[in-house]
């Protein structure tokens, strides 16, 4: 009876000093370590204030580091994963606990006839029973849900970097049609400017009608481009500001450095660096977690004892008993052998899942990166070739234009040449940028870290 008092006092005291940690979030990688990010409350009902909209801190002029910080605080799938975080928690703190005790009440002889009538004869037990686990089984328990915490903190940090590059590539999508819009905008103008040259000429008896019917339907057509990139504008706008689930864009325009396309080093300068990559990382808690399962199933093998022990009471003598016991099963058929030889398969699964997943994410880095270098090259060449060009020979032809010395066709080609370039270079500009988020993404951090240049002896 003193034992079986004593574990259930211990059992008592440790459920009351366990607790789960805060030790569920992993150390987050460099790509924006410092923007602040969204972590739940311990109290659920403190969570209805942050839910509140906050359409207020989205207005004015938008930047990167505030579209970030509202995504990261705001984002409803990140918030969403940082909870599975706090049930890992929670997981882990039940897994801690002790089997609750059992109070057992029994009556015997009761209800006869003769001298058995009543309770007169009775004889009633009062009993608890406690489930003692052996082999270790509560601490492989609460080491496999500590590890499962450990991967919910791993997901939530890959879900906090999906987020920061989605949301650059949507900012950097709405720069982008920005600058699409600018571009029809000016096009618009300068194409309403050369009919009003062809009209006059036209009056002047120096060009055919035709040439006005040629300009007036070249001006339609790029209105309806600039109609076009203003609606694609509107839609890259609201998919921003759904990052941080705004009802609508209400900031009023984008700011941000577009026209850079630095060049970059080769691939073999940072392909060794997606082992910082969360989906890379969280292999090694992932075969940790799976070797402890495995010794959780061994465990589980082990038979636990229960004890039990009260007092007898005989109402036909007044007389008082103790009563004690013991329950011991016998594993003779069920040793938990398959539940063991699974964990197994799982853990030797797990190993090659770990490779899988680091070609794969190697894999997409080459491809990113090919269309980093691509687009860098593109940019550049767009840049510092091809406009300069397109816009010497479009202004030669106006003049010529203007002096009678060239017909409208010549104005109209050197018009789109100079146009399409310069639209190309939007593009080459937007892929640049999308191309290094992901890049950036697959590393984990900056392509100008710091740390990356030093290691690389840039």
């Amino acid at each position: 009876m003193l034992l079986l008092s004593a574990c259930i006092c211990a059992g008592l005291v440790s459920g009351c000093n366990e607790s789960a940690g805060d030790g569920g979030w992993v150390e987050r990688r460099a790509l924006g370590r410092d923007v602040q990010t969204y972590r739940p409350p311990r109290k659920v009902a403190d969570e209805t204030a942050s839910d509140v909209g906050r359409e207020d801190q989205a207005d004015g002029v938008m930047t990167l580091p505030r579209a970030l910080g509202l995504a990261l605080m705001q984002n409803p799938e990140l918030k969403a994963f940082s909870w599975e975080v706090r049930v890992a928690e929670a997981r882990q703190l039940q897994q801690g606990l002790m089997p609750n005790p059992t109070l057992n009440v029994e009556a015997e002889e009761v209800g006869g006839g003769g001298a058995r009538s009543g309770f007169d004869g009775a004889a009633s037990a009062v009993v608890i029973t406690q489930l003692i686990e052996l082999g270790g089984k509560r601490e492989k328990r609460t080491k496999l849900a500590s590890l499962e915490k450990q991967l919910a903190g791993w997901d939530y940090e890959g879900k906090r970097l999906d987020v920061f590059g989605e949301v650059t590539k949507a900012f950097v999508a709405v720069l982008a049609a920005q600058q699409r819009v600018e571009l029809s905008d000016e096009l618009v103008d300068l194409s309403e400017q050369v009919l009003n040259t062809v009209q006059q000429r036209v009056k002047a008896g120096l060009d055919s009608p035709v040439e006005e019917t040629k300009a007036q339907v070249a001006l339609s057509t790029v209105s309806i481009e600039l109609d076009k990139a203003r609606r694609a504008l509107d839609v890259s706008r609201k998919k921003l500001a759904a990052s941080w689930a705004g009802a609508s864009a209400v900031f009023d325009e984008a700011q941000g450095e577009f026209d850079s396309a630095e060049p970059v080093g080769p691939l073999d300068e940072v392909a060794g660096l997606v082992e910082d990559n969360p989906d890379v990382a969280r292999w090694g808690a992932q075969i940790q977690q799976r070797e402890a399962a495995l010794e959780m199933e061994k465990a589980q093998a082990v038979q636990d004892v229960t004890i039990s022990g009260g007092m007898q009471r005989f109402n036909e003598t007044n007389d008082n008993a103790m009563v004690i016991g013991v329950s011991i099963p016998i594993g003779m058929f069920d040793r938990n052998q398959g539940n063991i030889r699974a964990a197994r398969y799982k853990l030797a699964g797990a190993r090659q899942e770990r490779k899988a997943v680091r070609i794969r994410i190697q894999t997409q880095l080459t491809e990113s990166y090919g269309r980093l270098l691509a687009a860098s090259h593109e940019a550049t060449a767009l840049r510092d070739e091809v406009l300069t060009g397109a816009r010497s020979v479009f202004e030669a032809s106006q003049t010529g234009y203007a002096q009678g010395k060239l017909d409208y066709l010549n104005v109209l080609d050197a018009q789109r040449t100079l146009f399409r370039a310069r639209a190309q270079y939007i593009d080459s500009l937007a892929s640049y940028h999308s191309a290094r988020a992901d890049v950036e993404r697959l590393i984990a951090q900056p392509l100008d870290n710091e740390n990356l240049l030093e290691s690389e002896g840039l």
